[in-house]
C-alpha cells in the first residue's frame, strides 16, 4: 500500500483525538473506571503512533539537504525559503540581462554585417528575424 499524505493526516487526526481524550479523562479522574479507560486509550494512542511511524516511512520525501541542515541547526526554515527566493530572483535577473545583451549584440552584428557586406543583407535579415530581432 502506498502511503499518502491523506493517510498520514488521518493518523495525525486520530492521534490528536486520542490525546484530547486522555487529557480529558485525566482532568476528570474518577477512580478505577477512569484508570482503565485511560490505560486503554494510551494503548490505542501507542498503536496509532506506530501506524503513523510506519506510514511516514513510505511517504515520498523531497526536501533539499540544505533545508534539513538549516533546521537541524535550529534555524528558521522560513528564512531559508526567503533566501532561496532572493537567490533565484538574482539569478533570473542576471539571466535576463545576459539574454538582453545577446539580443542587442545580435541586432548590432546583423546591422553591421548587412551594411558591411551588402550581398548577404537578405540572408542576415532572415537570420535576425528568425531569432526574434530586427534590423534598423
Amino acid at each position: 500500500m502506498d502511503a499518502t499524505l491523506d493517510n498520514a493526516e488521518a493518523h495525525l487526526r486520530s492521534i490528536i483525538s486520542s490525546l484530547y481524550i486522555v487529557i480529558s479523562q485525566a482532568h476528570e479522574y474518577h477512580g478505577l473506571g477512569t484508570q482503565k479507560s485511560i490505560t486503554n486509550e494510551i494503548k490505542n494512542l501507542i498503536h496509532q503512533l506506530v501506524q503513523l511511524s510506519q506510514t511516514a516511512r513510505h511517504l515520498p520525501i523531497n526536501l533539499p539537504f540544505d533545508l534539513i541542515q538549516y533546521v537541524e541547526e535550529s534555524r528558521n526554515p522560513d528564512i531559508y525559503g526567503r533566501q532561496f527566493v532572493e537567490l533565484v530572483l538574482k539569478l533570473n535577473q542576471q539571466a535576463k540581462g545576459r539574454a538582453e545583451a545577446f539580443a542587442s549584440f545580435r541586432d548590432i552584428l546583423g546591422r553591421e554585417m548587412a551594411s558591411g557586406i551588402p550581398d548577404i543583407k537578405n540572408d542576415v535579415q532572415q537570420v535576425v528575424a528568425a531569432t526574434g530581432g530586427k534590423l534598423a
